[in-house]
């Protein structure tokens, strides 16, 4: 399922980014007193009682500013309002209600979502002044005195929170159904890939970078199953994004890939593999998804007997961060190897959801490390004790050692080879946790 989107709003300089930065538990939002640092929205994962969530720090809202930059500032917050769940408005202790928060708190009421009203600067520990029952005539329920400084009250905030996110649908956890996220960047042929699947137009197609904002949900069932393909708008090179509407769409697109099971990263044959295409395929590696390189527009590509192995080799060579992912050359407008497409997204989903025995494992670790000792180092030597797998998607493997700091990175990467030559694992990403057993630390 989908997190839920907090967005903290206000108007500037009450203090929403060290509000956010406190939630976050890092410092991920520019903090000075100066208004309008914020200007784009920043994202930071969120959790409290085994809700995790995605928190969006705004931009300080001035309804009726003329200013070009207050101006852009208010349409990106109103962009964030728009996609979240909750809205947190932060309000100042030490000035009061002033006549820009009546306004913020109006424009929040008109668009329909939760709100949890937040006094920050409620520095002193206690019974709140008399001052902080003025902010009641905002009209938005009970407010809760925060001071995002020192974290006072932040708790009492997140519970209030937490109450509005939405339930969670049970059609989003069928096991049957297979969620694929079409990834990529802008104009190469996602939507297009998506109405070639569904046999009809369901996802608006133009050659104008940037025309899908938003992740768009289609059903298909056919011969090979059930899937949901998740369209997504295309994801730029942050220097690319100009348009305020283009920075949100990273966020739904990262929550997309956050949704899915399988992705499917589209390159475009002519154009080529680019520094962007590693990038967006990086975000579903990391989030450890099963993945697809899909090379599209195949039918345009001038090409001979040898045009096709050359093409693979440089790609193998272009994402060597994820060889696992297997790589098929597709037309959506033809719709050349879209039967082979889904055969791919079937097995690949069920190579990221693989569990392998621990019986089996540790054959595999005590063959490859007999094939290769362990490394050593001023005369102490890696024992791996055993292995076992922790969980699925991506498959989560621990390894039990007398000493970290002894199993590089370079070993690891060793067996996790071996045991991708054993079981396969093609086209998932595999987690490695390494773990030191307590009683031999002095080993």
């Amino acid at each position: 399922m989908s997190r839920p989107v907090v967005a903290v709003v206000g108007r500037p300089n009450v203090g929403k980014s060290t509000l956010f930065n406190k939630l976050c538990g890092q410092r991920l939002s520019i903090v000075d007193d100066t208004p309008g640092v914020t200007r784009d929205r920043i994202y930071g994962d969120c959790e409290w009682l085994n809700h995790n969530f995605l928190l969006v720090d705004t931009g300080g809202i001035e309804p009726y500013s003329d200013d070009i930059i207050l101006s852009q500032m208010r349409r990106q917050a109103q962009l964030a309002i728009d996609s979240a769940d909750v809205i947190i408005l932060v309000t100042d202790m030490r000035t009061g209600v002033v006549a820009t928060d009546e306004e913020v708190a109006s424009m929040l009421q008109k668009s329909g979502k939760p709100i949890v009203l937040c006094v920050n600067k409620c520095d002193k520990v206690g019974e709140p002044p008399m001052e902080f029952y003025e902010f009641y005539n905002l009209g938005l329920g009970e407010p809760i005195q925060v001071s995002a400084v020192h974290g006072h009250g932040t708790g009492d905030l997140l519970d209030e929170v937490i109450k509005y996110f939405p339930e969670e649908d049970k059609e989003e956890i069928d096991d049957d159904t297979i969620k694929v996220a079409i990834i990529g960047k802008p104009n190469v042929g996602k939507s297009s890939l998506v109405n070639a699947i569904a046999g009809e137009e369901r996802v608006i197609v133009s050659n104008i970078a940037g025309t899908t904002r938003d992740a768009t949900d289609t059903l298909i069932e056919n011969k090979h199953g059930k899937f949901i393909f998740i369209d997504t708008a295309g994801i730029r090179r942050k220097s690319k994004i100009d348009e305020a509407i283009e920075k949100y769409s990273v966020i739904r697109a990262r929550m997309a890939v956050e949704r899915a099971t399988v992705c499917v990263i589209m390159i475009d044959a002519k154009e080529g593999f680019t520094e962007q295409d590693s990038k967006v395929a990086g975000i579903a590696h990391d989030l450890g998804k099963a993945c697809i390189i899909a090379v599209n527009k195949w039918d345009i590509v001038e090409k001979d007997g040898k045009t096709m192995d050359a093409y693979r080799k440089k790609l193998m060579n272009d994402f060597s961060f994820m060889s696992y992912a297997p790589i098929i050359f597709i037309s959506a407008k033809t719709g050349q190897r879209l039967d082979r497409l889904f055969e791919l997204i079937k097995f690949v989903d069920s190579q990221n959801a693989m569990r392998i025995s621990t019986g089996k494992l540790n054959d595999v670790l005590a063959e490859a490390t007999a094939r290769v000792q362990p490394p050593t180092d001023k005369g102490r030597r890696l024992k791996i004790y055993y292995m076992t797998q922790a969980s699925t998607r991506p498959p989560t493997f621990v390894c039990f050692v007398n000493r970290k700091d002894l199993f590089h990175y370079s070993y690891q990467r060793y067996i996790d080879n071996q045991i991708r030559e054993v079981f396969g694992l093609e086209g998932t990403p595999t987690q490695m946790i390494i773990r030191e057993r307590e009683s031999n630390k002095k080993d």
